[in-house]
């Protein structure tokens, strides 16, 4: 009886708060200032009239609003999109706001509001329990005013772009819960003050450029359960007194630099669930007692760090383990043999790239997918190692891709164990005794010496060989004169060099190509090249052609058969078509190519609108990233898939052609060449530095290296970003002045700068602009004055197809683990570190005096809130590696004056 009577008192409370609520929630808006107030909003962010009609009451009819007693108390335009109106240019434009003293809730989540959060906001907001601007395109600083929000409980502003210091002031908000700064661009260190938010219980810091350490007192946040601090430059040890975290269930640290060893106290952490301190620099060993206490743990990550030792028995016996990767480190011992005791199904095992050896112990059995690669464990496998397993690089028996006997041998020989051998006979025995090594030592001293003396007699001999044959080869070509003969219709051929005809196109008459020309009319005339002059054409049925005309008496005859041969052997959908050829006339020569309507690009960037008027029209931003695109492809294909590696040695614009959709064709491949060291020059002539055909470069690596080549297309990204026309063509003088006032303005910490070199007739939204600072920034690495440092064109391609990667960071746990060495994924390799060995070279260098000083004040320019393209911006990956950005050359490294263009 007494428990109806207890339900039905519940019931009818339950009755009368919904009742309350709802008629709360019904009452129409009551003040009219309110009324204008939003109209104001609804204009100036430009909303659709289906979510917030006119004619409607906000309370009752708008969607997204929350009233209360008549008042607006809360506002929800998450996801919401604008009039096409709108879209055109949208801004942080939000200034009605601050006649709703009452509201306590703004959530603008995925809401494309470009602009800086207004100082204001602190000040007259002051009811605000709940800031939600996530993904929102917010650029500038957080406004030191934020501090003085005292009831904000939640404050998100998260995956946006911005910039500064994290201002000391958000330590007052003693009412704060949640505070969410992930995936900006915010620099500096962790202020202490944080320590004073006694009530926070989540603290997401992640994919920043912080630095310095974790405030200690960061242990007195007894109420905080999530703390992610990962992807930053942090460095330093972990606080011990993190271990005082008694509510913490999540501890991210990953990413960083941190050093040193994981504190025991650590394990005081009863409630944690979730340990990540993957990509660090820790080292030792793990503490015995730290993890005791950590029942709850159900995901341990402490990848690519240099720890030692082995794994304590007691990590395996917890009971809720998921996951566990403790790969790329220096980990070693034995497994223990036991079983998993839990019985619980783990989920993930990866002791992959350690020195862990012995049998397959039974306490892997509990785990779904295993990777044990790269280790020394020996035996055979047991029938509960699954299919979802990777053993390969160990000593295990009757199993394929395994270490072989000798390593295996030594690596146990080398700890005094018994090695199985494989399963067959005679095993490894210990280590013999000292004396028994002494007395060997002699004849191994004496073995070495004698090997030496022959080695140093072999190479000085082959030394003297290559000097004579070069020598001899010189004389003989001094002395050859004439033309070698060839058949009728053929071409004379460097000596081994024969060209398959059948992959040249058709063989032309020289009468066919004076009809196509008009007897090579100066009319047709398009330029003069450095391996010929150029005519436009039409064939019998009316195909367009271009001409290249070879005057044997001013060209090498090897140019043009260097140029056949390449086309003999190379087909690729981004290099100019060769249709045919015609070599019939002794002294000059004829290759015909597939004519390309949009010229080349030093001619394409800006054209003439019509012929009467004289205003030139420039591409459009999308077609330049498309252009930028198609010649990265190009050039991927001849340094990577083509094997040995060719280079171009002529990246310009002029040699970008583009067809009638202005698809990159690539041009000027007479000077194509094989990668110097790939080709079949001597191994010693390339130690000793001896003289060969290359030609040094200007960009302080020869021209046939690839590096050269990367070099020369920065410049061309260069020029599509500023608009300048033939500065990846101009003089070395030319281009160091232009490049010490354009380079100082690409920083990635600074979006803003970028503005001030940006081509003033580009129309480009804040999304665009965030591509064109990408292509800034990759610009800028391949300008690398040390040609080691550049990237590889492969991931130069990978950056161009995917920019906003470049300046953007993904919340993907998997995708942001970078990876310390060339063995992860291009993604990891490419996005993993890039901006740490960017940090010194994106700064303004000091050379440049009085730009450094502005370069902090410079505002957006009026391009970039030009027509807006209304899409929200998306969270993708900014973070980069060494492969595409090398580590930070020295400041003074901007730009050496020998680092132009090669000259024709």
């Amino acid at each position: 009886m007494v428990d109806r009577r207890s339900l039905a008192v519940a019931l009818c409370n339950l009755f009368l708060l919904f009742h309350c609520t709802f008629q709360q929630s019904s009452q129409p808006l009551s003040s009219f200032a309110e009324k204008i107030t939003l109209l104001q909003l609804r204009s100036t962010l430009g909303l659709r009239s289906r979510d917030w009609p006119i004619k409607g009451d906000p309370c009752l009819n708008w969607v997204g609003i929350q009233c209360q007693n008549g008042s607006v108390i809360g506002i929800n335009i998450s996801g919401f999109r604008r009039t096409r109106i709108g879209s055109q240019n949208p801004q942080f434009s939000v200034d009605a706001l601050a006649n709703l003293t009452l509201l306590e809730s703004f959530n603008a989540s995925r809401f494309l509001l470009p602009g800086s959060i207004p100082d204001w906001f602190g000040n007259q907001l002051t009811a605000l329990q709940v800031l939600d601007l996530r993904f929102c395109s917010i650029s500038g600083a957080i406004p030191f005013s934020l501090g003085n929000l005292s009831n904000v409980g939640s404050l998100f502003l998260a995956d946006n772009h911005l910039t500064g210091v994290v201002p000391a002031s958000l330590g007052q908000l003693s009412r704060l819960s949640v505070l969410d700064l992930s995936r900006n661009s915010l620099t500096g260190s962790i202020p202490p003050s944080f320590a004073s938010l006694g009530n926070l219980t989540s603290l997401d810091m992640s994919s920043n450029f912080l630095s310095g350490i974790v405030p200690a007192d960061f242990g007195a946040l007894s109420k905080l359960q999530f703390l992610n601090l990962s992807n930053n430059s942090l460095s330093s040890s972990i606080p011990a007194q993190l271990g005082n975290l008694s509510s913490l269930v999540d501890l991210d640290l990953s990413l960083n630099s941190f050093s040193g060893s994981v504190p025991p106290d650590l394990g005081g952490l009863g409630n944690l669930q979730k340990m990540v301190f993957g990509q660090n620099l820790l080292a030792g060993s793990l503490p015995g007692n730290l993890f005791p206490n950590l029942t709850q743990l159900q995901f341990i990550v402490l990848n690519n760090n240099n720890f030692t030792g082995d794994l304590p028995d007691v990590l395996w016996s917890i009971p809720a383990l998921l996951y566990l990767d403790a790969s790329y480190n220096n980990f070693a011992g034995m497994l223990p043999n036991t079983s998993g005791g839990s019985g619980v199904n783990a989920t993930v095992l990866n002791l992959s790239h350690n020195m862990f050896y012995g049998d397959l112990a039974p306490v892997i059995s509990r785990f779904s997918f295993i990777d044990i690669t790269s280790n020394y464990f020996e035996g055979r496998v047991p029938n509960y190692i699954g299919s979802n397993a990777s053993l390969d690089g160990n000593c295990l028996t009757n199993f394929s891709s395994q270490r072989s006997g000798t390593e295996c041998a030594s690596f146990y020989s080398e700890r005094g164990l018994v090695f199985d051998n494989f399963g067959l006979p005679n095993g490894t025995q210990p280590p013999p005794s000292a004396s028994a090594k002494k007395s060997h030592r002699h004849w191994i001293i004496l073995a070495g010496v004698l090997g030496g003396i022959l080695f140093i007699a072999l190479l000085v001999g082959l030394v003297v060989l290559i000097v004579c044959c070069r020598n001899k080869g010189a004389r003989n070509q001094r002395g050859t004169t004439g033309v070698v003969a060839v058949p009728a219709g053929g071409s004379p051929k460097p000596p081994g060099l024969a060209l398959n005809f059948s992959s040249l196109g058709d063989g032309f008459t020289y009468q066919q190509l004076l009809l196509a020309t008009d007897n090579f009319n100066d009319v047709n005339l398009i330029k003069h090249g450095h391996s010929g002059d150029l005519f436009r054409g039409i064939l019998e049925g009316g195909v367009p052609v271009v001409i290249k005309k070879v005057d044997l008496q001013a060209v090498k005859k090897e140019t043009y058969m260097s140029e056949l041969d390449f086309f003999s052997k190379v087909s690729h959908s981004r290099l100019v078509p060769l249709l045919g050829h015609c070599l019939e006339n002794e002294n000059e020569k004829f290759l015909v190519y597939k004519y390309m309507p949009n010229g080349d690009l030093s001619s394409s960037l800006y054209r003439k609108t019509s012929s009467e008027d004289e205003s030139l029209q420039s591409l459009d931003w999308i077609t330049r990233l498309k252009i930028a695109t198609g010649a990265a492809e190009g050039l991927s294909y001849l340094h990577h898939e083509c094997s040995p590696p060719h280079v171009h040695r002529d990246v310009q614009a002029s040699s970008i052609l583009l067809d009638d959709k202005f698809e990159v064709r690539l041009g000027s491949l007479s000077e194509v060449c094989v990668q110097e060291g790939d080709n079949h020059q001597s191994m010693i002539t390339r130690l000793l530095r001896l003289p060969t055909t290359s030609d040094q470069g200007t960009s302080g690596s020869p021209t046939s290296n690839c590096a050269y080549d990367v070099y020369c297309f920065g410049k061309v990204l260069l020029e599509l970003v500023t608009g300048k026309l033939g500065m990846s063509a101009s003089s070395e003088s030319e281009m160091k002045d232009w490049l010490e006032s354009t380079l100082p303005y690409i920083s990635i910490y600074d979006k803003e700068l970028v503005t001030n070199i940006v081509d003033p007739s580009l129309i480009i939204d804040e999304d665009l602009l965030e591509e064109v600072w990408a292509m800034a920034i990759v610009a800028r690495s391949c300008l690398n004055p040390k040609p080691t440092r550049r990237p590889l064109m492969r991931y130069i391609l990978k950056a161009l197809e995917n920019p906003l990667k470049v300046v953007r960071e993904e919340h993907s746990s998997s995708a942001r683990l970078r990876t310390t060495s060339s063995r992860g994924s291009w993604n990891a390799a490419l996005f993993g570190s890039w901006r740490h060995s960017l940090s010194d070279a994106a700064a303004v260098p000091a050379a440049s005096g009085s730009k450094a000083e502005v370069g902090g004040s410079f505002k957006q320019s009026a391009t970039s809130a030009s027509q807006g393209s209304g899409q929200n911006g998306s969270s993708s990956t900014r973070r980069h590696s060494n492969e595409i950005f090398p580590e930070p050359s020295n400041a003074q490294d901007l730009e050496r004056p020998n680092e132009g263009l090669r000259g024709d």
